[in-house]
């Protein structure tokens, strides 16, 4: 856990810092926002901001947002000053933390994010397969490819070969490759030079160079532009990147990880994507099962998001009810593992009584009887004799509305209602844009996230 450090905190930065120290952080303290966009730029990285209040909290939410810096920010201020508090959450703060600060309060918030990343909650004997392949392969330098559909878990078990490795005390950067526009993703991945081109006002670090030393996620790489691919190819091959606008190469010393919920071969039949530089990640292929072909997962895995939003939203940690149990464990879970933390999430905030009742859980898309009836087949076959509803509705009505339900789903995420609905997520933009202008409301995305 990074963690950079914004103000002095009235005056409590060094024991804010020294409690952050001692549950493991790497604490980087800087003096203002600008100081602290200058790090982000220049490559230090961090995984949590801590702000305290008298400085511009929606100021530097903005500017994470604009360069793409997916951060937490945490906003810290006096005790009683409630209003400062309130406004720090409107301006996009995650948490408020009252100072002086409080070790078992900062710890939960360390805690709490590490674990967002870092959870991995099986019983499954797939699943026990897949981690005895992913504790074999950790130590290596191997580049590894890892798919499955959208939403099995492929980032949490990138993130577990990064902690298994000799690179552990290393950084390992993230990137999403389907989020970020082609046209800036250049220069997400490979940094620039300040006069680079219009907008570029001082020099970035890219991704590549972050993670020197540690570990790259290239995630959702079938998404990446032909172009792109060659470039990315140059850097596997002789580990040097070339900033836009730069005049040598780069030397990096760094593990390559990707994933991708697409079958690689038939994107590579397709032309979409090359065959040398699949080659070239998929040294080890690494293929995370469904939910639904690991049912024995479902129960822990809910109760494990009960646990967590309860713990969250301050409310009490129910129990599933066996009819809940049934519902769950007969569901198909289009969306994996995604889906069922989402649906938990919900069930959790709509549940009364000491128990959670099947009228708490929520599940959109395919009828629970159809699943049961066909013992867990293909959504096509699932769903082939639900159609009732639809005759007489045109496709595009019904796209529209399968993709606003999808989007509302996943809380207007837009990169995991694409990854459910298996399109890019420049196609679910130019749709969603295409709604707006006929005036339909689309749900807005949370913030600091596309």
């Amino acid at each position: 856990m990074r963690l950079l450090i914004i103000g002095d905190l009235y005056g409590q930065i060094g024991t804010a810092s020294a409690i952050a120290r001692s549950r493991g952080a790497k604490v980087a303290h800087v003096a203002d926002i600008e100081a602290a966009m200058k790090a982000l730029r220049d490559g230090q990285g961090a995984d949590l901001v801590m702000i305290e209040v008298r400085e511009d909290i929606e100021k530097l939410v903005t500017l994470l947002m604009r360069e793409r810096f997916n951060l937490p920010v945490i906003a810290c201020g006096l005790q009683n000053d409630k209003d400062s508090a309130v406004k720090a959450i409107r301006s996009g703060a995650k948490e408020y933390i009252p100072l002086p600060p409080n070790e078992e309060l900062i710890a939960a918030v360390l805690e709490a994010i590490t674990e967002e990343t870092q959870s991995l909650v099986f019983s499954s004997a797939a699943m026990a397969k897949v981690i005895a392949m992913a504790d074999q392969i950790a130590p290596s330098d191997a580049s590894v490819m890892i798919t499955g559909e959208s939403g099995t878990g492929k980032e949490v078990i990138a993130r577990y070969i990064h902690r298994k490795s000799k690179r552990a005390s290393g950084t390992m950067i993230s990137v999403n490759c389907a989020a970020i526009p082609e046209n800036l993703l250049e220069s997400e991945l490979f940094g620039y030079e300040k006069g680079a081109f219009t907008g570029a006002a001082s020099r970035r670090i890219g991704k590549f160079e972050e993670a020197d030393g540690g570990t790259i996620l290239l995630d959702e790489i079938s998404e990446m532009d032909l172009r792109l691919q060659s470039k990315l190819l140059r850097v596997l091959q002789e580990r040097e990147v070339d900033r836009i606008g730069g005049s040598k190469p780069i030397k990096v010393n760094i593990r390559v990880l990707a994933t991708s919920n697409r079958n690689m071969q038939e994107v590579v039949k397709k032309g979409t994507f090359r065959e040398d530089l699949y080659f070239r990640l998929n040294v080890i292929p690494l293929n995370i099962p469904s939910l639904r072909e690991r049912k024995e997962d479902i129960l822990p895995l809910a109760e494990h998001f009960i646990e967590k939003y309860s713990k969250a939203n301050g409310v009490p940690v129910r129990k599933l009810s066996d009819a809940s149990i049934t519902k769950l464990t007969q569901y198909a879970w289009q969306g994996n593992v995604r889906e069922l933390e989402n649906t938990m999430h919900r069930s959790v905030l709509l549940a009364n009584g000491s128990i959670i009742e099947p009228d708490a859980i929520a599940l959109q898309g395919m009828p629970e009887q159809a699943v049961a009836a066909s013992g867990g087949g293909s959504v096509s076959r699932q769903i082939s004799n639900n159609t009732g509803g639809l005759v007489g509705r045109t496709v595009e009505s019904v796209e529209q509305e399968l993709i606003l339900d999808t989007l509302s789903h996943c809380l207007g995420n837009r990169t995991h209602a694409a990854n459910i609905l298996g399109i890019s997520i420049r196609t679910l933009r130019n749709k969603l844009k295409q709604y707006g202008e006929h005036g339909v409301a689309i749900p807005p995305p949370p913030t600091g996230a596309e």
